[in-house]
């Protein structure tokens, strides 16, 4: 089931990000630190009701944020569509205990038709230059690769802007 996240859950949620780190940080994949993501940006993110949370058997198993903001990060960014109703997707998260089981893929087909409803023109999200897993999964999906852009607290490497006009 995939619903909004409510404020008790980010302790469970920021495990899930953790994990996550711990699990790419062995994989060579400098994406996520000790910064990033941090508590205050899901408290932001459940304020605006924009985090919501995919479970299995009552186990919150992930997370993914669908904004309609535009982080100033991505201005310089030559998008596909025009700046509009569009959306952006942030802090995708699947407990690496169930990665590998279509939880991802069941948060982005979520995330799609939310934003159609929502009469969204394009999903827009960046992903680690590193993280190659990930690229496949939205290019697999239909995603465009624009630019790159930087979080140097993050990592030295860039990140990959993609974009999926609807």
């Amino acid at each position: 089931m995939i619903r909004k996240a409510k404020p008790l859950e980010i302790d469970a949620i920021l495990a899930i990000t953790r994990a996550c780190a711990v699990k790419m940080i062995a994989d060579k994949i400098y994406q996520w630190n000790e910064w990033y993501p941090h508590r205050e940006a899901f408290e932001t993110d459940i304020r605006r009701g924009e985090l919501f949370v995919i479970t299995s058997q009552d186990t919150i198993t992930g997370c993914i944020v669908i904004s309609s903001l535009k982080d100033e990060v991505y201005n310089p960014v030559q998008w596909l569509t025009e700046d509009g109703l569009n959306y952006y997707i942030h802090r995708l998260a699947i407990h690496p205990d169930f990665q590998h089981q279509g939880f991802a893929k069941k948060l982005m087909d979520f995330a799609e038709e939310y934003i159609r409803k929502n009469e969204g023109i394009s999903v827009r999200l960046d992903t680690f230059s590193k993280n190659t897993r990930n690229q496949r999964f939205y290019e697999a999906r239909g995603y465009t690769r624009l630019e790159e852009i930087y979080f140097p607290k993050q990592s030295e490497y860039p990140f990959y802007c993609y974009e999926l006009p609807l």
